[in-house]
Order: structure tokens, then sequence, then C-alpha cells
């Protein structure tokens, strides 16, 4: 299903997909696409995620640049030839995503998500994939009081030396997090990891950082020539722990 919203600059498109079984209201989350955009691979992996038993938004972060089919990759990225012309593409768009940007969109998103029919009221969760990971956390942090959970999955840049960096926030966020690290990742390295780890705990979270070892960036991804099946279906159990442990509170 695709449905648009009303966000800071303008409508968005997003992609909403909802438990094939469940009947009933059901918690809401909010999943942020990696750089490529909104495309099947997206949709397989909000369905997934529905069928534990919630409504899933995918909005179109990169609205200001075009629509869904504008963005969408052009050519075959299963290749590493592929997936590097699809990023001269996409990457340039990331870079134009600034906080200042992104963070008005965020209240866009949750309204939008907990005015679905079928989402039950209460907390709302989120996960991110690559830099949708940046914008995960700067939901939690940004929502503190209505984001429950989050987990970020080969992200890059979440903790640098920038002043907007986004682990400087995490001393706002209230919600558990997952973080799944890509092996030997530039946007991420061990450093950064640690550094990530040090705010968590400083901050008194409930999380978990690891590093998923000989995974690249992007390894979620099946359509790209990234793509680690082990890390994959490691990260989905993470994830769905992560997401039912706050439905038990």
């Amino acid at each position: 299903m695709r449905i648009e919203i009303p966000a800071a600059e303008g409508i968005a498109e997003a992609l909403v997909a909802r438990p094939s079984t469940t009947t009933g209201p059901v918690p809401g989350v909010i999943l942020y696409m990696d750089a490529f955009g909104l495309r099947p691979r997206i949709q397989e992996m909000a369905q997934r995620i529905a069928d534990w038993g919630y409504v899933v938004l995918a909005p179109n972060v990169f609205y200001r640049e075009g629509s869904i089919a504008e963005l969408a990759p052009a050519g075959d990225m299963s290749t590493q030839e592929g997936r590097e012309a699809a990023g001269k593409a996409a990457f340039p768009r990331v870079g134009r995503l600034t906080p200042d940007k992104a963070l008005p969109d965020i209240d866009a998103w949750a309204s939008a998500l907990a005015g679905l029919d079928g989402v039950a009221s209460g907390p709302i969760r989120t996960t991110g994939y690559c830099m949708g990971a940046r914008l995960a956390v700067r939901t939690a942090t940004s929502l503190p009081d209505v984001l429950a959970a989050c987990g970020c999955f080969h992200g890059g840049g979440l903790a640098t030396d920038e002043p907007d960096s986004p682990h400087l926030k995490l001393g706002n966020a209230r919600a558990r997090f997952v973080f799944g690290h890509a092996d030997h990742d530039r946007s991420m390295a061990p450093d950064a990891v640690a550094r990530l780890g040090a705010a968590l705990q400083a901050a008194g979270l409930t999380a978990s950082n690891e590093i998923y070892a000989g995974a690249s960036h992007g390894y979620t991804m099946a359509d790209t020539s990234a793509y680690n099946p082990e890390a994959t279906e490691r990260h989905f159990q993470e994830l769905q722990a992560l997401l039912d442990a706050t439905l038990k509170g």
C-alpha cells in the first residue's frame, strides 16, 4: 500500500505494510530506508516485520528530491559495478538530507503512523538501515516520550566528531536500542562503534552494540552485491526480539 504524507516541505509518499493475518490494532513501526530508496526490497522487509504483528510505515525521506519512481535505482545493483553506479546517484542525496531538514519531518512520519487505521495507541518503534540508522536514532532522541525501541543496522556516521553527530543526543532517549554494525565498515569504524557504546552506557540505556563479523555495509539489502544472508537473518532475529520486548514493558 502506498500513501501520501504532508511533510515539512511538501508531500511525501510512503509504503505501508500490515500483518497478513493479525486483526485488531497493533503497534506501529517507522522503517527508514537506505540510500537507494523505496523499492521492492524495502517493501519485502517491511512486510516481514509487519507479519510479526506490526503496522510498518516506510517514508520516502528524499521526497524533496523526487518521487519513489523517480528516485528508484535504474540498474542492477547485484553486481559491485551496478551498486557503485547506483551510489553515484544516491549518495549526494544523503548529504543533502541534513539534520535541519530531517528533524522537522520526523514529527510528520510519527503522526502519519499514529493516524493509520489499525495502529494501536501508545509507543511506536523504529528501525533504520545505512543512512536510515541515523534517522532512527534522531527519532529516538527527538521523540523520547513516544519511541520505545530503535533498531539500527549497518548504519554509518552514528558517532562522529561533528557537532550534530547522532550519538551526542542519546541522553534524551528512553528507547531500547539494538545496533548491528557491518564489519570493516569505513562509515562506522571500530573507534566509532566504541564511541557509540560509551554514549549509550553514559545515557543509561538498554542497548546492544555489536559488530557482525564478515558482513559488509548494506548486508541486509538482498538486491545489492553487499547482501549477506546470515547477517540478514541475525538482524531480523535481533530486531524482532527488540520490538517484542517493548510489548512487555
